[in-house]
Protein backbone atom coordinates (compact mmCIF):
# COMPACT_ATOMS: atom_id res chain seq x y z
CA UNK A 1 0.00 0.00 0.00
CA UNK A 2 1.41 3.39 -0.07
CA UNK A 3 -0.05 6.91 0.26
CA UNK A 4 -1.44 9.80 -2.41
CA UNK A 5 1.78 12.24 -1.81
CA UNK A 6 4.01 13.83 -4.54
CA UNK A 7 7.70 13.06 -3.37
CA UNK A 8 11.22 13.54 -5.23
CA UNK A 9 12.09 9.75 -6.77
CA UNK A 10 15.45 8.60 -7.53
CA UNK A 11 16.86 6.57 -10.84
CA UNK A 12 19.71 4.52 -11.00
CA UNK A 13 19.89 3.21 -13.97
CA UNK A 14 20.70 -0.63 -14.04
CA UNK A 15 24.21 -0.87 -15.89
CA UNK A 16 24.85 -3.67 -13.79
CA UNK A 17 22.56 -6.10 -15.17
CA UNK A 18 24.06 -5.44 -19.01
CA UNK A 19 26.18 -3.50 -21.29
CA UNK A 20 24.72 -2.28 -24.74
CA UNK A 21 26.43 -5.01 -26.51
CA UNK A 22 25.99 -7.68 -24.35
CA UNK A 23 23.91 -10.55 -26.48
CA UNK A 24 20.24 -10.24 -25.90
CA UNK A 25 19.54 -13.61 -26.19
CA UNK A 26 21.92 -14.41 -23.31
CA UNK A 27 20.06 -12.01 -21.13
CA UNK A 28 16.83 -13.74 -21.46
CA UNK A 29 18.39 -17.36 -22.11
CA UNK A 30 20.22 -16.79 -18.29
CA UNK A 31 19.34 -16.61 -14.75
CA UNK A 32 21.27 -13.93 -13.27
CA UNK A 33 21.79 -12.50 -9.67
CA UNK A 34 23.14 -8.71 -9.16
CA UNK A 35 23.89 -8.02 -5.74
CA UNK A 36 24.92 -4.26 -4.32
CA UNK A 37 28.12 -5.02 -2.20
CA UNK A 38 28.74 -8.78 -2.85
CA UNK A 39 32.00 -8.91 -3.44
CA UNK A 40 32.01 -12.66 -2.70
CA UNK A 41 29.81 -13.31 -5.49
CA UNK A 42 31.67 -14.35 -8.80
CA UNK A 43 31.27 -12.16 -12.12
CA UNK A 44 29.32 -9.55 -10.58
CA UNK A 45 30.11 -5.85 -11.42
CA UNK A 46 30.19 -3.39 -9.21
CA UNK A 47 27.14 -0.87 -9.70
CA UNK A 48 27.65 2.29 -11.05
CA UNK A 49 26.63 4.50 -8.14
CA UNK A 50 25.16 7.95 -8.83
CA UNK A 51 23.97 11.41 -6.73
CA UNK A 52 20.74 11.91 -6.13
CA UNK A 53 19.26 15.40 -8.49
CA UNK A 54 17.46 17.72 -7.18
CA UNK A 55 14.53 17.85 -8.79
CA UNK A 56 12.75 21.22 -8.88
CA UNK A 57 9.65 22.68 -10.13
CA UNK A 58 9.88 26.23 -9.65
CA UNK A 59 7.32 28.62 -11.99
CA UNK A 60 5.34 31.52 -11.03
CA UNK A 61 2.98 33.43 -12.27
CA UNK A 62 2.15 36.68 -10.17
CA UNK A 63 3.85 34.99 -7.25
CA UNK A 64 1.76 31.74 -7.15
CA UNK A 65 3.50 28.20 -7.99
CA UNK A 66 2.40 26.76 -11.22
CA UNK A 67 2.68 23.56 -13.37
CA UNK A 68 2.59 20.90 -10.55
CA UNK A 69 1.66 22.97 -7.47
CA UNK A 70 -1.27 23.73 -5.77
CA UNK A 71 -2.72 27.29 -7.21
CA UNK A 72 -4.71 28.82 -4.15
CA UNK A 73 -7.73 30.73 -5.48
CA UNK A 74 -11.62 30.58 -5.39
CA UNK A 75 -12.65 27.05 -3.85
CA UNK A 76 -15.42 24.92 -5.38
CA UNK A 77 -18.08 26.26 -2.85
CA UNK A 78 -17.22 29.89 -4.00
CA UNK A 79 -17.03 29.10 -7.53
CA UNK A 80 -20.12 30.17 -9.63
CA UNK A 81 -21.19 29.01 -13.05
CA UNK A 82 -20.78 32.22 -14.52
CA UNK A 83 -16.84 32.22 -13.24
CA UNK A 84 -16.01 28.11 -15.17
CA UNK A 85 -18.53 27.17 -17.42
CA UNK A 86 -18.11 23.49 -18.76
CA UNK A 87 -18.13 25.44 -22.76
CA UNK A 88 -16.14 28.23 -22.10
CA UNK A 89 -12.27 28.55 -21.58
CA UNK A 90 -10.85 29.71 -18.40
CA UNK A 91 -10.57 33.26 -17.20
CA UNK A 92 -7.23 32.89 -15.57
CA UNK A 93 -4.27 30.91 -14.80
CA UNK A 94 -6.11 29.53 -11.70
CA UNK A 95 -8.61 27.60 -13.45
CA UNK A 96 -5.62 27.10 -16.33
CA UNK A 97 -3.75 25.53 -13.37
CA UNK A 98 -7.19 23.48 -12.23
CA UNK A 99 -10.78 23.83 -12.56
CA UNK A 100 -14.52 21.49 -11.82
CA UNK A 101 -15.88 20.53 -15.31
CA UNK A 102 -18.66 18.21 -16.25
CA UNK A 103 -21.10 19.88 -13.11
CA UNK A 104 -18.56 19.85 -10.72
CA UNK A 105 -17.63 15.77 -11.13
CA UNK A 106 -14.73 16.05 -12.88
CA UNK A 107 -11.62 17.88 -12.11
CA UNK A 108 -9.32 19.16 -15.03
CA UNK A 109 -5.55 20.58 -14.98
CA UNK A 110 -2.82 21.22 -17.07
CA UNK A 111 0.42 20.24 -16.83
CA UNK A 112 3.37 20.74 -19.51
CA UNK A 113 6.09 18.15 -19.85
CA UNK A 114 9.12 19.47 -18.56
CA UNK A 115 12.96 18.65 -19.35
CA UNK A 116 13.75 17.08 -16.13
CA UNK A 117 9.99 14.37 -16.58
CA UNK A 118 11.89 13.28 -19.82
CA UNK A 119 13.77 10.04 -20.43
CA UNK A 120 16.33 9.15 -23.02
CA UNK A 121 14.23 8.73 -25.68
CA UNK A 122 12.76 12.51 -25.06
CA UNK A 123 9.39 11.40 -23.87
CA UNK A 124 7.71 11.61 -20.52
CA UNK A 125 8.63 8.56 -18.51
CA UNK A 126 5.93 5.99 -16.32
CA UNK A 127 6.79 7.68 -13.07
CA UNK A 128 6.11 11.17 -14.95
CA UNK A 129 2.75 10.39 -16.05
CA UNK A 130 2.27 8.57 -12.38
CA UNK A 131 3.20 12.21 -10.53
CA UNK A 132 1.11 14.02 -12.59
CA UNK A 133 -1.80 11.78 -11.61
CA UNK A 134 -1.31 12.09 -8.17
CA UNK A 135 -0.93 15.71 -8.47
CA UNK A 136 -4.72 15.67 -10.17
CA UNK A 137 -5.76 13.84 -7.49
CA UNK A 138 -4.33 16.21 -4.58
CA UNK A 139 -5.57 19.33 -6.53
CA UNK A 140 -9.38 17.81 -7.20
CA UNK A 141 -9.41 17.20 -2.88
CA UNK A 142 -8.12 20.42 -1.81
CA UNK A 143 -10.06 22.86 -4.22
CA UNK A 144 -13.32 20.75 -3.64
CA UNK A 145 -14.04 22.85 -0.69
CA UNK A 146 -13.66 19.53 1.71
CA UNK A 147 -9.87 19.38 1.97
CA UNK A 148 -8.35 18.86 5.30
CA UNK A 149 -4.91 19.45 6.29
CA UNK A 150 -3.63 16.16 4.93
CA UNK A 151 -2.68 15.52 1.46
CA UNK A 152 -5.32 13.93 -0.23
CA UNK A 153 -7.47 14.07 3.33
CA UNK A 154 -10.60 15.29 3.79
CA UNK A 155 -11.83 17.37 7.03
CA UNK A 156 -13.47 14.58 9.01
CA UNK A 157 -10.19 12.18 7.77
CA UNK A 158 -8.01 14.68 9.73
CA UNK A 159 -10.69 14.87 12.78
CA UNK A 160 -9.91 11.35 12.74
CA UNK A 161 -6.31 10.88 11.67
CA UNK A 162 -6.98 9.03 8.76
CA UNK A 163 -5.48 8.72 5.59
CA UNK A 164 -6.04 7.47 2.04
CA UNK A 165 -3.54 4.34 0.74
CA UNK A 166 -3.65 3.28 -2.61
CA UNK A 167 -3.92 -0.83 -2.81
CA UNK A 168 -4.19 -1.21 -6.57
CA UNK A 169 -3.55 0.98 -10.15
CA UNK A 170 -3.65 0.16 -13.57
CA UNK A 171 -2.20 2.96 -16.35
CA UNK A 172 -2.71 2.02 -20.11
CA UNK A 173 -0.49 4.00 -22.38
CA UNK A 174 -1.25 4.59 -26.08
CA UNK A 175 1.51 7.54 -26.34
CA UNK A 176 3.86 9.17 -24.32
CA UNK A 177 3.75 12.89 -24.67
CA UNK A 178 7.57 14.97 -25.59
CA UNK A 179 9.34 18.02 -23.87
CA UNK A 180 7.62 21.01 -24.05
CA UNK A 181 4.14 19.11 -25.12
CA UNK A 182 0.69 20.18 -23.11
CA UNK A 183 -1.39 17.55 -21.44
CA UNK A 184 -4.35 17.85 -19.63
CA UNK A 185 -5.51 15.35 -17.36
CA UNK A 186 -9.74 14.72 -15.87
CA UNK A 187 -10.11 12.70 -12.95
CA UNK A 188 -12.60 12.47 -10.78
CA UNK A 189 -13.85 9.10 -8.30
CA UNK A 190 -16.70 6.69 -7.21
CA UNK A 191 -17.56 4.12 -4.62
CA UNK A 192 -15.56 0.68 -4.67
CA UNK A 193 -17.30 -1.73 -3.06
CA UNK A 194 -19.02 -0.81 0.28
CA UNK A 195 -15.61 0.28 2.07
CA UNK A 196 -13.63 1.62 -0.95
CA UNK A 197 -13.00 4.64 -3.45
CA UNK A 198 -12.01 4.45 -6.66
CA UNK A 199 -10.01 7.41 -8.72
CA UNK A 200 -9.90 7.75 -12.43
CA UNK A 201 -8.09 9.50 -15.05
CA UNK A 202 -7.78 10.02 -18.49
CA UNK A 203 -4.54 12.29 -20.31
CA UNK A 204 -5.34 14.01 -23.55
CA UNK A 205 -3.59 16.08 -25.66
CA UNK A 206 -4.34 19.23 -25.23
CA UNK A 207 -4.19 20.36 -28.57
CA UNK A 208 -5.94 17.13 -30.63
CA UNK A 209 -7.88 16.13 -27.29
CA UNK A 210 -7.41 12.89 -27.81
CA UNK A 211 -6.67 10.11 -25.00
CA UNK A 212 -3.19 9.58 -25.18
CA UNK A 213 -3.71 7.14 -21.41
CA UNK A 214 -6.24 5.97 -19.29
CA UNK A 215 -5.39 4.90 -15.44
CA UNK A 216 -7.84 3.91 -12.85
CA UNK A 217 -6.86 2.82 -8.84
CA UNK A 218 -9.01 1.73 -5.65
CA UNK A 219 -7.95 3.36 -2.10
CA UNK A 220 -8.16 2.10 1.29
CA UNK A 221 -8.34 4.25 4.11
CA UNK A 222 -5.76 3.76 6.92
CA UNK A 223 -4.85 5.24 10.44
CA UNK A 224 -1.68 7.21 10.41
CA UNK A 225 -0.53 6.33 13.65
CA UNK A 226 -1.61 2.58 13.82
CA UNK A 227 -0.73 2.19 10.06
CA UNK A 228 -4.05 -0.42 10.64
CA UNK A 229 -6.83 -0.40 7.66
CA UNK A 230 -9.94 1.12 8.49
CA UNK A 231 -13.94 1.50 7.40
CA UNK A 232 -14.90 4.43 5.90
CA UNK A 233 -16.90 6.69 8.74
CA UNK A 234 -20.05 7.52 7.41
CA UNK A 235 -18.85 11.46 8.31
CA UNK A 236 -16.50 11.30 5.59
CA UNK A 237 -18.58 9.00 3.37
CA UNK A 238 -21.19 12.62 3.17
CA UNK A 239 -18.34 14.44 2.09
CA UNK A 240 -17.09 11.99 -0.87
CA UNK A 241 -20.14 11.31 -2.12
CA UNK A 242 -21.69 13.89 -3.85
CA UNK A 243 -18.33 13.76 -6.28
CA UNK A 244 -18.86 10.28 -6.95
CA UNK A 245 -19.61 9.64 -10.85
CA UNK A 246 -20.43 6.63 -12.14
CA UNK A 247 -17.97 6.35 -15.40
CA UNK A 248 -15.20 4.14 -15.73
CA UNK A 249 -11.92 5.43 -18.10
CA UNK A 250 -11.19 2.19 -18.59
CA UNK A 251 -13.91 -0.40 -19.77
CA UNK A 252 -14.40 -3.14 -17.96
CA UNK A 253 -13.40 -5.80 -20.66
CA UNK A 254 -9.70 -3.95 -21.16
CA UNK A 255 -9.59 -3.72 -17.15
CA UNK A 256 -6.48 -6.41 -16.25
CA UNK A 257 -8.20 -8.34 -13.72
CA UNK A 258 -5.88 -11.63 -14.13
CA UNK A 259 -4.26 -12.79 -10.81
CA UNK A 260 -0.27 -11.90 -10.64
CA UNK A 261 1.69 -14.63 -10.08
CA UNK A 262 3.89 -14.50 -7.19
CA UNK A 263 7.45 -14.74 -8.38
CA UNK A 264 10.56 -16.32 -6.37
CA UNK A 265 14.11 -16.83 -6.64
CA UNK A 266 13.83 -19.65 -9.10
CA UNK A 267 10.75 -18.54 -11.58
CA UNK A 268 12.48 -15.00 -11.41
CA UNK A 269 15.04 -14.53 -14.23
CA UNK A 270 16.58 -11.42 -12.84
CA UNK A 271 16.93 -10.23 -9.28
CA UNK A 272 18.60 -6.84 -8.08
CA UNK A 273 19.25 -6.54 -4.23
CA UNK A 274 20.29 -4.27 -1.83
CA UNK A 275 17.73 -1.68 -3.11
CA UNK A 276 17.37 0.64 0.12
CA UNK A 277 14.74 3.44 0.36
CA UNK A 278 16.48 7.03 0.87
CA UNK A 279 14.71 10.00 3.19
CA UNK A 280 13.90 11.82 -0.22
CA UNK A 281 11.77 8.43 -1.11
CA UNK A 282 9.41 9.36 1.36
CA UNK A 283 5.90 10.94 1.52
CA UNK A 284 4.09 13.34 4.38
CA UNK A 285 2.96 9.77 5.67
CA UNK A 286 5.64 8.91 6.57
CA UNK A 287 6.24 5.61 4.07
CA UNK A 288 7.65 5.62 0.35
CA UNK A 289 5.88 6.90 -2.41
CA UNK A 290 4.34 4.52 -4.39
CA UNK A 291 5.54 6.21 -7.44
CA UNK A 292 9.20 5.26 -6.07
CA UNK A 293 7.81 1.53 -6.50
CA UNK A 294 7.96 1.98 -10.11
CA UNK A 295 12.07 2.71 -10.69
CA UNK A 296 12.56 -0.30 -8.31
CA UNK A 297 10.73 -2.51 -10.47
CA UNK A 298 12.52 -1.24 -13.41
CA UNK A 299 15.85 -1.99 -11.36
CA UNK A 300 15.36 -5.91 -12.85
CA UNK A 301 13.77 -4.89 -16.08
CA UNK A 302 17.45 -5.69 -18.67
CA UNK A 303 18.17 -2.06 -20.17
CA UNK A 304 17.71 -4.09 -23.89
CA UNK A 305 14.22 -3.70 -23.34
CA UNK A 306 14.37 -0.22 -21.66
CA UNK A 307 15.89 0.95 -24.97
CA UNK A 308 13.84 -0.81 -27.45
CA UNK A 309 10.45 -1.18 -26.23
CA UNK A 310 7.35 0.93 -24.60
CA UNK A 311 6.28 0.53 -21.69
CA UNK A 312 2.42 0.41 -23.02
CA UNK A 313 1.07 -0.84 -19.44
CA UNK A 314 1.35 -1.23 -15.97
CA UNK A 315 -0.46 -3.36 -13.14
CA UNK A 316 0.54 -2.39 -9.47
CA UNK A 317 -0.74 -4.38 -6.54
CA UNK A 318 0.36 -2.85 -3.34
CA UNK A 319 0.53 -5.38 -0.44
CA UNK A 320 2.10 -3.22 2.65
CA UNK A 321 4.18 -0.39 3.08
CA UNK A 322 7.57 0.06 2.86
CA UNK A 323 9.69 2.21 5.41
CA UNK A 324 13.05 4.01 5.52
CA UNK A 325 14.87 1.16 7.32
CA UNK A 326 13.74 -1.47 5.06
CA UNK A 327 16.27 -3.19 2.33
CA UNK A 328 14.12 -4.91 -1.02
CA UNK A 329 14.34 -6.62 -3.30
CA UNK A 330 13.00 -6.55 -7.31
CA UNK A 331 12.47 -9.63 -9.09
CA UNK A 332 11.69 -9.87 -12.86
CA UNK A 333 9.99 -12.84 -15.20
CA UNK A 334 9.97 -12.50 -19.35
CA UNK A 335 7.64 -13.92 -21.93
CA UNK A 336 6.93 -12.86 -24.83
CA UNK A 337 3.27 -11.66 -25.37
CA UNK A 338 2.87 -11.86 -29.29
CA UNK A 339 5.76 -12.57 -31.62
CA UNK A 340 6.65 -13.13 -35.49
CA UNK A 341 8.57 -15.36 -36.18
CA UNK A 342 9.78 -18.17 -34.19
CA UNK A 343 8.20 -16.86 -30.81
CA UNK A 344 11.34 -16.67 -29.25
CA UNK A 345 12.05 -13.55 -26.96
CA UNK A 346 15.58 -13.29 -28.43
CA UNK A 347 14.78 -12.56 -31.52
CA UNK A 348 13.60 -9.14 -31.12
CA UNK A 349 9.99 -9.39 -32.90
CA UNK A 350 7.50 -9.72 -30.01
CA UNK A 351 6.14 -8.00 -27.55
CA UNK A 352 6.81 -8.62 -23.88
CA UNK A 353 4.54 -9.07 -20.82
CA UNK A 354 6.86 -9.33 -17.76
CA UNK A 355 5.74 -10.08 -14.17
CA UNK A 356 7.52 -8.42 -10.68
CA UNK A 357 7.98 -8.54 -7.49
CA UNK A 358 9.33 -6.20 -4.88
CA UNK A 359 9.76 -7.97 -1.43
CA UNK A 360 11.82 -7.48 1.59
CA UNK A 361 15.58 -8.62 1.26
CA UNK A 362 15.40 -10.44 4.97
CA UNK A 363 12.15 -12.22 5.49
CA UNK A 364 11.05 -11.60 1.58
CA UNK A 365 7.66 -10.19 2.86
CA UNK A 366 5.97 -8.96 -0.17
CA UNK A 367 5.39 -5.17 -0.65
CA UNK A 368 4.36 -5.06 -4.10
CA UNK A 369 3.12 -7.86 -7.25
CA UNK A 370 3.11 -5.84 -10.50
CA UNK A 371 2.62 -6.63 -14.13
CA UNK A 372 3.84 -4.44 -17.22
CA UNK A 373 3.09 -4.84 -21.17
CA UNK A 374 6.15 -4.09 -23.78
CA UNK A 375 5.76 -3.00 -27.33
CA UNK A 376 8.15 -3.16 -29.65
CA UNK A 377 9.46 0.57 -30.66
CA UNK A 378 9.44 0.68 -34.65
CA UNK A 379 12.46 0.60 -36.43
Amino acid sequence: MASMQNSASLNVHPNSLSEKNDDFESIFNSRRRVCFDCDHVSNVRKPLRLNANTRTNVETINGKKVNGSHVGGISYLEQTNSECDDDQEPKNHEYLMGRFVENRFVFRQSFVIRSYEIGPDKTATMETLMNLLQETALNHVASSGVGGNGFGATREMSIRKLIWVVTRILVQVDKYSSWGDLVEIDTWVDAAGKNGMRRDWVIRDFNTKKIITRATSTWAMMNRETRRLSKIPDEVKNEVQPFYLNRASIPPQNNDSEKIKKLTHETAHIIRTGLAPRWSDMDANQHVNNVKYIGWILESVPIKILEDYNLTSMILEYRRECRQSNVLESLTSMKPRTCEGNGEIANQNCDLECTHLLHMEDDHAEIIRARSVWHLKNP
